[in-house]
């Protein structure tokens, strides 16, 4: 079996390395030059795209900014999972908007923009405090603008005036106080077999996600079957195929969607050691048509997992490997500011215990580059 998979990051490195013990050989696709190439080594392969294509059982992506294009010649094989559709839906908020609207799912109240005098509308409307965001190619912070105040209005509107808002217009939304951001990840077979991973929890640093707790804490049955009414609506209303991460803000006891991510996502890296089948096995196994892999916890209903990411740093030490539990996965790229380069796992039978090995692993860290590590280790060791 193959799989060729749009993008060269380390999502493709992550779904080559679980594909390999299954005997799926995955090969990768560099969008910037459209050449075939080895997921790990980055070693240009002797095929043309449209012989990769061609050869695959299953074509996917590991992000949803593929030029689109490729995306129509994938679709045009039969063989893209999920479909073309799907992915334009987490490349463009408007889409994005318009999807969970005719889904009546709830998410945050928004205006679309195409020209900054709107904004004084939306004032109006949703109130002076608001995130403006780019519908299109806006990620880790990037891309986004807040409005705290009214009088600040002006300023803001000569800021983005110089922007193309007909071609890329800009979603509005009330900025709401929300409890915490959750994520659930789930996979759809093409059979319509779903399953889905616990809730994690998502501590963010400019912009950034930083840490996710899985489960997240203090969970009640009523908020998790929220969640996955969200997700099986989602999954169904797409016919979507593969692995899909639903980013969502608590405000209560409610759930609004914050936004998708058609694919594997950095707050499943936990399933890699936490779960019974990652994400990344899992997604393999949905768009090649095989069973799904169970996602229940290893060690038990009780066993906890988080995952830290390494930004824009590579001075961690390798002495960290000595702390039971502790998994590290390195990418292998040039240090960057703001650049994932890598994770660490870490498992644990239960909060405190999760708590204390983050502590622990602070030790190995720079504080500069890790500055949620230990508040989120002292409200986890706290925790009942």
């Amino acid at each position: 079996m193959q799989v060729l998979v749009y993008g060269a990051g380390q999502l493709a490195q992550m779904m080559y390395l679980d594909g390999a013990a299954l005997g799926i050989d995955v090969q990768a696709v560099d969008v910037t030059d459209n050449s075939v190439v080895h997921p790990v080594s980055k070693a240009k392969l002797a095929c043309t795209l449209t012989q990769a294509v061609d050869s695959a059982d299953a074509l996917t992506v590991e992000f949803e900014h593929v030029p689109e294009h490729l995306l129509e010649q994938a679709e045009a094989s039969g063989k893209l999972f999920p479909g073309m559709a799907s992915i334009l839906v987490g490349a463009d908020r408007v889409r994005e908007k318009a999807l969970l609207s005719q889904l009546n799912i709830p998410n945050c109240p928004y205006q679309i923009v195409t020209d900054v005098k709107q904004l004084t509308e939306c004032v109006e409307k949703l109130g002076e405090r608001l995130i403006i965001k780019a519908s299109r190619d806006g990620y880790d912070g990037y891309g986004q603008w807040r409005l705290s105040k009214a009088d600040e209005l002006p300023q803001l509107q000569q800021e983005l005036a110089g922007l193309d808002l007909e071609k890329v217009p800009l979603v509005v939304e009330k900025m709401l106080s929300f409890d915490r951001e959750l994520s659930l990840i789930g996979a759809r077979s093409r059979n319509g077999e779903v399953v889905v991973y616990p809730l994690a929890e998502n501590l963010h640093h400019q912009g950034q996600l930083q840490v996710s707790v899985a489960p997240a804490t203090a969970c009640d049955d009523a908020l998790i079957r929220q969640a996955q009414q969200i997700f099986t609506t989602l999954v169904n209303g797409m016919d979507y195929v593969g692995v899909l991460a639903v980013e969502l803000f608590q405000c209560g006891d409610a759930l609004l969607v914050n936004e998708l991510a058609p694919r594997v996502h950095n707050s499943g890296h936990w399933t890699q050691v936490g779960a019974d089948t990652s994400q990344f096995e899992n997604h393999l196994r949905a768009v090649l048509g095989l069973p799904l892999g169970t996602t229940a916890n290893i060690g038990g209903d009780a066993a906890v997992s988080a995952m830290v990411n390494i930004i824009g740093c590579d001075d961690h030490q390798m002495a960290l490997l000595g702390i039971p539990g502790v998994h590290l996965n390195w990418y292998g790229k040039t240090v960057r500011q703001k650049r994932k380069m890598g994770h660490i796992n870490v498992t644990a039978p239960g909060y405190q215990e999760l708590g204390s090995k983050l502590q622990r692993l602070s030790d190995y860290l720079s504080t500069a580059h890790f500055p949620c590590l230990l508040d989120e280790s002292k409200r986890l060791t706290s925790a009942l």
